[in-house]
């Protein structure tokens, strides 16, 4: 019985061969049987490509004497294209063993944004305008400057630290305690944000399990324990790279942590919302996102 199914599958491919051969005019001893039926595939769906893209073509220039239609509907493209491409690139595997906890705490996670979070920086924006909001955005940017000079230097990347420290200078100086930004809007200067986790995975440290952390939101193994050198590393005992550790009782640290995060979701109202509409399923959509942020900000 095997002899005779095989012997049936390669008449089939011998078959679709000749026929290959007689229409395109070539010449038997030219490929193998295996190739050619795997080429006539790929032919197949080659013209069927063209075809598609000849009536695409066609389309769009029938759509070209009417601009305005032309412009919204490019316009919905592109928004639906990069969307689209976002999920297609989510499609790779993220090892996960904790996905049960994690949609749970994503679901609580979601509710304190909308319930809390959220309108409270809209009464926040309500009463603060946008230049103030801005400014408190640009001080505390600036007040984590050790965090990104260290990890910079960490990682080698002598010019962004130095870039990072003529930020720091002008901003503290002239930019008035960094609530002004004339490192960027006068010498073109970006911040360059790292972090140990990002230092880590330089060198080579993978992510580990995905973890979505109450209050905080997505990250990883990786992440989530290199949250420590950065918030908390002591020399001599006291706390020397984030500035805001050495305030004290506990209380007031966590309040202004609580201001920075309400003052920067008044600067970003309704993009949440935006796109968890948008979005078919809200934690694999959070999860991969963040995954696939790392790993770009690590590779730049």
């Amino acid at each position: 019985m095997l002899f005779d199914k095989d012997m049936n599958k390669f008449s089939c491919i011998a078959l679709i061969c000749l026929m290959l051969l007689f229409f395109s005019g070539c010449s038997p001893n030219s490929a193998e049987p295996a190739a050619d039926a795997v080429q006539t595939e790929k032919q197949g769906n080659s013209l069927a490509t063209e075809e598609t893209s000849e009536q695409e073509t066609d389309d769009d220039s029938s759509e070209g004497s009417d601009s305005a239609k032309a412009d919204e509907s490019g316009e919905e493209d592109d928004d639906f294209g990069e969307f689209e491409e976002e999920f297609e690139k989510s499609d790779r595997e993220v090892f996960d063993p904790l996905s049960g906890y994690n949609r749970a705490v994503t679901v609580f996670n979601d509710k304190l944004y909308l319930w809390i979070l959220d309108p409270v920086a809209r009464g926040y924006r309500y009463v603060v305008p946008t230049p103030a909001r801005i400014g408190v955005n640009n001080f505390f940017i600036n007040l984590l400057y050790p965090i990104r000079l260290v990890n910079n230097l960490l990682q080698l990347k002598i010019k962004n630290a130095g870039e990072e420290t003529l930020r720091f200078v002008t901003n503290s100086t002239i930019g008035v305690l960094g609530f002004w930004d004339p490192a960027k809007e006068w010498f073109g200067l970006e911040a360059h944000h790292e972090d140990f986790g990002q230092t880590l995975g330089f060198y080579g440290v993978g992510g580990g399990f995905h973890i979505v952390l109450p209050i905080l939101g997505p990250s990883n193994l990786r992440d989530t324990l290199s949250m420590y050198p950065d918030q908390y590393a002591k020399y001599d005992g006291k706390y020397y790279l984030d500035p805001v550790s050495y305030l004290e009782p506990t209380e007031v640290e966590w309040g202004v942590r609580v201001f920075e995060e309400v003052n920067f979701t008044s600067l970003h109202i309704g993009e949440y919302q935006s796109f968890k509409k948008d979005a078919f399923d809200w934690y694999l959509f959070l999860r991969d996102g963040y995954e696939q942020r790392r790993e770009k900000l690590i590779k730049e």
